[in-house]
């Protein structure tokens, strides 16, 4: 059914039309569940599939690349509501958040085959690492700032650093590892592991001053 004129065509002020991208989002889904590669797809194809008209879609995205990013993060699990107050807790948000995504491809033939599909577009991988993936990367950053300042890690090692080491072993799993488990636990694992080794170093305790040797005889000896 043509979704109607008013709904697609919102007037100066309103919000727009939340149906008319649902729409949209839903026909490019269908579409490629159907087999079609995303080099083939159009904006002509996508504009009747979804029963809209081309400048629906060109008026909130500027290309098939935006539309594309915004079609996976629809199919993705949702991103984390961290704290940005917290530094461990909202690591840990994040992390808990990459496992769930590594289960989501390995379920999801359609969601492997888009990406596996995306990373042979330039333009379009480019696209989905400038706004979802280095994103990602800039908030866990800051929840491991947020954790130095904290004193929950050391605030001696580089932050950059330190947030690939949180990270690596989940990328390790989700992506290099397909075959590896992924228990519920894993990411306070992974925390837990490298917090024994990255914690603040407990301050010195100087050791007692000892008491001088007695010299000379023993009282009562002659």
């Amino acid at each position: 059914m043509q979704v109607q004129d008013e709904e697609l065509e919102p007037r100066r002020g309103r919000p727009r039309s939340v149906a008319a991208e649902r729409a949209i989002l839903d026909a490019v889904v269908e579409l490629l569940e159907a087999g079609e590669p995303l080099a083939g797809l159009s904006i002509e194809r996508i504009a009747r599939t979804a029963k809209v008209g081309k400048a629906t879609i060109y008026r909130r995205w500027s290309g098939k690349e935006e539309l594309f990013v915004d079609v996976l993060r629809d199919i993705e699990p949702p991103e984390p509501t961290v704290s940005g107050t917290a530094g461990l807790t909202d690591l840990r948000l994040m992390l808990e958040s990459l496992r769930r995504r590594g289960l989501a491809q390995r379920s999801s033939v359609f969601l492997h085959n888009v990406f596996v599909q995306m990373k042979s577009h330039p333009k379009l991988w480019s696209e989905y690492h400038s706004t979802v993936i280095e994103p990602r990367r800039v908030a866990m950053r800051a929840a491991v700032q947020r954790a130095v300042d904290a004193g929950e890690l050391r605030a001696d090692l580089d932050v950059e650093l330190m947030d690939d080491l949180f990270v690596g072993p989940m990328l390790v799993r989700t992506i290099h590892r397909p075959d590896a488990p992924l228990p519920e636990d894993l990411a306070d694992r992974i925390i837990g592991a490298l917090v024994e080794g990255l914690a603040p170093r407990p301050a010195a305790v100087p050791e007692p001053a000892r008491a001088p040797a007695a010299s000379g005889k023993s009282a009562g000896q002659g």
